[in-house]
């Protein structure tokens, strides 16, 4: 395998697309993507480490090699001394809302453990949203387990949560057990654990082509959410820092001349999990876990629908 130190630019993978019913089109009119046709594609998964799904290098002497392989024969010399995992630990998506996502709720990790799931804590960088945008994020008040089940059966839950008007350059964090749902209009970079766990409590009584509901999950929901988490707000920056967590770190830059992602030929450069650069404008989102370069250029994959 090629050796890190022959590498001359960043490793470029081949993003993986998601239909979706809450998808559209604006990944192929804002970001240049080539989605196949007539589909709504509501995800690209740009940096991808599962089971069902890959990030594939796309040029150079990598080409053809997957993320796993450079995370499991490669590690020391592309990731340098990160904390050791099966997988790689970071999902990085490009997610495209043209109708709103179903409520829902990703599992804390004690939960994710007892229900046989992943947990998932995630971040959210509004791209570009339309007027009149929002965000659903946290309860409006603290509730209990049978209040809120309460409100489930009655049809009244989508009362319960927080809308939040965002606009392009917004951000927010979402830690595990968070009620959430991203609401239409709304062209979203997300950065999480490498999960696939999401546990749905309304979504809007809407059907699918086959005139089928899509499947909640109100058991597993109620073990996994924060009933005293009300009211979040959008994330705050400091500097070029939007967040600083022990799961990763993302910095927003506005880039007038070249720069550095990191030192070459430092331990700096290789001591990050991951690093991916989305660009808007004249903007940068860097996401990473302290690292060296990676970013993304495709392909259709279905998968469970969240």
């Amino acid at each position: 395998m090629t050796k890190i130190s022959n590498l001359t630019s960043p490793l470029v993978f081949q993003p993986v697309f998601m239909e979706r019913i809450w998808g559209g089109r604006r990944l192929q009119t804002e970001f240049g993507k080539a989605l196949p046709a007539n589909t709504k594609i509501g995800e690209a998964w740009e940096i991808v480490d599962r089971p069902e799904a890959q990030s594939i290098v796309r040029d150079g002497p990598w080409r053809g090699q997957t993320l796993h392989d450079l995370w499991t024969t490669a590690r020391a010399g592309i990731f340098g001394a990160v904390p050791d995992a099966p997988r790689f630990p970071l999902l990085i998506k490009l997610l495209d809302a043209q109708d709103k996502l179903s409520l829902q709720v990703h599992p804390p990790a004690p939960v994710a453990i007892k229900l046989g799931g992943e947990p998932k804590t995630e971040f959210w960088y509004v791209a570009k949203a339309d007027p009149g945008a929002e965000l659903y994020v946290g309860l409006c008040e603290a509730s209990s387990a049978q209040d809120f089940r309460r409100a489930i059966d009655e049809g009244t839950v989508v009362n319960r949560i927080q809308a939040i008007p965002v606009k392009r350059g917004d951000a927010m964090f979402l830690p595990a057990g968070r009620f959430h749902a991203i609401g239409a209009g709304n062209l979203l970079v997300e950065v999480q654990q490498n999960s696939d766990s999401t546990y749905r409590v309304f979504d809007w009584n809407r059907k699918d082509d086959q005139g089928k509901a899509r499947a909640l999950h109100i058991e597993e929901a109620l073990q996994s959410i924060d009933f005293n988490d009300c009211n979040p707000e959008l994330v705050r920056p400091d500097g070029e820092i939007l967040l600083r967590h022990n799961l990763f770190e993302i910095q927003k830059w506005t880039v007038e001349t070249s720069r550095e992602i990191a030192p070459v030929n430092t331990e700096t450069s290789r001591v990050a999990a991951a690093i991916a650069s989305i660009i808007f404008s004249r903007q940068v989102a860097a996401i990473s876990r302290r690292s060296s370069g990676i970013s993304t250029s495709s392909d259709c994959l279905p998968s469970s629908e969240v």
